[in-house]
C-alpha cells in the first residue's frame, strides 16, 4: 500500500528556511504547560494536581528517538505526572523547578557536544524565550504570548497540548528525509 508522499506536502507549506533549520535538529527541547498540554492547570477536589497529554505528540516524540534524535523535556514547575509521562516515552533528559531554561539547554547541549543551530525548542510564554531565541529552530504554538510569537521560527497550526508537538516532530522528520520511510514501514505491515 503506498502512502502520499507526507514529506512533501510538509515541506511545500514550510519556509525554506524553517526546513534548513529542521534538517540540522539533534536535539529537541520541550516545555510542558501550553505545549505538551493545554496550559491549564487541573486540580481535584482533594488538591491533586492533572494534566492531559495527547497521545499523538507522545508517538511523534518516539519516532523521532527511533530517528536517533534527542528529546528533551523543561519546566519551570515541579510534577509527579511530568516524570511519569517522561518515563513512559523515554525521556531521559529531564529539567523540572528551573525557570532559568536557558541556562538548563546550554548546559544540555554542551552534555551532548551539540552547537546552538543542532537545537530545536518548542515554547509558549515569556520564560521559553531565550531558549526559542538561542536554538536553531525555535517552535511555538497559536496560543503563545505575541513575543514568543513573533521571535518563534516556526508556529504550530495546532495549540498546545492538542497535536501541536507531533506537528514539530513530523516537520524535523520530513526535512531529515526520514518521514516518509517511518511511515512506509508502517505501512507495509499491512
Amino acid at each position: 500500500m503506498k502512502q502520499p508522499p507526507m514529506s512533501e506536502q510538509i515541506i511545500s507549506t514550510t519556509s525554506p528556511g524553517v526546513v534548513a533549520k529542521a534538517r540540522e535538529v539533534k536535539l529537541l527541547a520541550l516545555d510542558v504547560d501550553g505545549i505538551l498540554t493545554d496550559g491549564k492547570l487541573y486540580f481535584s477536589g482533594a488538591g491533586d494536581a492533572m494534566k492531559a497529554f495527547t497521545t499523538q505528540d507522545g508517538l511523534g516524540i518516539k519516532l523521532l528517538q527511533r530517528a536517533g534524535i534527542e528529546v528533551a523535556i523543561i519546566t519551570g514547575r515541579r510534577s509527579s505526572i511530568v516524570e511519569k509521562r517522561a518515563a513512559e516515552l523515554g525521556i531521559t533528559q529531564l529539567f523540572q523547578g528551573d525557570d532559568e531554561k536557558i541556562v538548563c539547554l546550554k548546559r544540555l547541549a554542551s552534555q551532548l557536544n551539540l552547537e546552538p543551530n543542532q537545537l530545536a525548542f518548542m515554547g509558549d510564554d515569556l520564560p521559553d524565550l531565550p531558549p526559542i531565541i538561542y536554538s536553531g529552530l525555535g517552535a511555538t504554538v497559536p496560543n503563545a504570548v505575541p513575543i514568543v510569537q513573533h521571535y518563534a521560527d516556526w508556529q504550530s497550526s495546532r495549540p498546545g497540548g492538542s497535536g501541536a508537538v507531533r506537528l514539530l516532530c513530523e516537520l524535523i522528520l520530513a526535512a531529515q528525509g526520514k518521514l516518509d520511510s517511518t511511515y512506509d514501514a508502517l505501512l507495509e505491515k499491512v
